[in-house]
């Protein structure tokens, strides 16, 4: 009787110890491979400011989380070498920081696994004519699409292109850029797929907002209307956006632009009345360009009344009406 309790206090203890020592197998597996665990990001080429995780089997010391720095390199104790990320996905840093240990008599058979712990340096920015403009982390690949999803899609009053600039991938390096001008009804329509570009990061995406045009004085709607056809619009489009001409206006009317290399406004007069009948020609309108229809008498509304209809401001309509007296 009293072997049998011997055996089985011995097999208890024995139990004992096995469980303990799997509760600690689990415990340093576990902390080997926590960076890949809490991460579980998509192994794209490292830049500026990622968190990498670096796990070197049997190496405490040199197991740990590292920022990458701006200039693209990381730093490790006992190591003397700099170790460049910038470039790299983290099977190739994972080669370059054992190739460095070896070097250096650091180890003799480093076993290194590198995982990312957080993206910073594949930054998408989305700003312009979008309904909420924003900034994130390309994490794999992101399609031109989704980013304008992302920014919750175009306003109202976006343009017919978007700029999209590029920098090198993983440098965030602004002083070479190639920028790309694609077309809205391209890239909404599906009548180029090659309209839906791919982005990695570093990318900055702008929507400019769609010109405007200005209409006064005798129509029956004053107001700015968007240009969202093109680059132009003319005459006979913005009477048309105006609802046509009030009663009594004159067969006169005048349009105000800017000369973008002195600053000074321009009146051009254009027959109205002959447009619509189509026996001139119809005159394009660009982007801020003013149409003002005058009265059957020639008679020309305030500063103050240009201003308040069409909303370019008191002083950019003073001027006009100054040139127009």
């Amino acid at each position: 009787m009293r072997c049998i309790t011997i055996l089985l206090l011995a097999i208890a203890v024995a139990s004992s110890a096995l469980a303990q020592h799997q509760t600690d197998s689990k415990g340093a597996d576990a902390g080997a491979t926590s960076f890949s665990e809490n991460s579980n990001l998509p192994k794209e080429k490292l830049g500026a400011n990622d968190l990498v995780g670096i796990t070197v089997y049997d190496a405490p010391e040199l197991t740990r989380t590292v920022r990458v720095e701006p200039d693209g390199f990381i730093h490790l104790p006992i190591v003397r070498q700099r170790i460049q990320v910038a470039g790299l996905n983290p099977a190739e840093l994972e080669t370059a920081i054992s190739k460095i240990l070896i070097e250096e008599n650091v180890l003799v058979d480093p076993i290194v696994t590198v995982s990312v712990v957080e993206y910073r340096s594949r930054t998408i920015t989305v700003a312009g004519a979008v309904r909420t403009p924003t900034t994130f982390q390309a994490i794999g690949t992101v399609s031109l699409l989704d980013a304008i999803s992302r920014a919750g899609g175009l306003a109202e009053n976006a343009g017919s292109e978007i700029l999209v600039s590029h920098s090198p991938s993983g440098t965030n390096n602004q002083a070479i850029t190639l920028t790309q001008r694609i077309p809205v009804r391209s890239l909404l329509t599906a009548e180029d797929p090659a309209s839906n570009l791919a982005l990695n990061g570093g990318d900055t995406i702008r929507v400019p907002a769609a010109g405007r045009i200005f209409v006064a004085g005798n129509v029956k709607h004053s107001g700015v209307f968007p240009i969202t056809d093109g680059s132009e619009s003319s005459v006979i489009k913005a009477l048309a956006l105006s609802e046509g001409l009030a009663s009594f206006s004159g067969s006169i009317a005048y349009i105000y632009r800017t000369d973008d290399s002195s600053g000074r406004m321009n009146e051009i007069p254009v027959s109205v009345k002959e447009i619509l009948a189509r026996k001139s020609p119809d005159v394009p309108l660009y982007a801020n360009d003013m149409l003002y229809v005058t009265t059957m008498t020639g008679r020309r509304t305030s500063a103050k009344a240009i201003a308040i209809v069409t909303g370019v401001g008191l002083s950019a309509a003073y001027l006009a009406f100054q040139i127009s007296r």
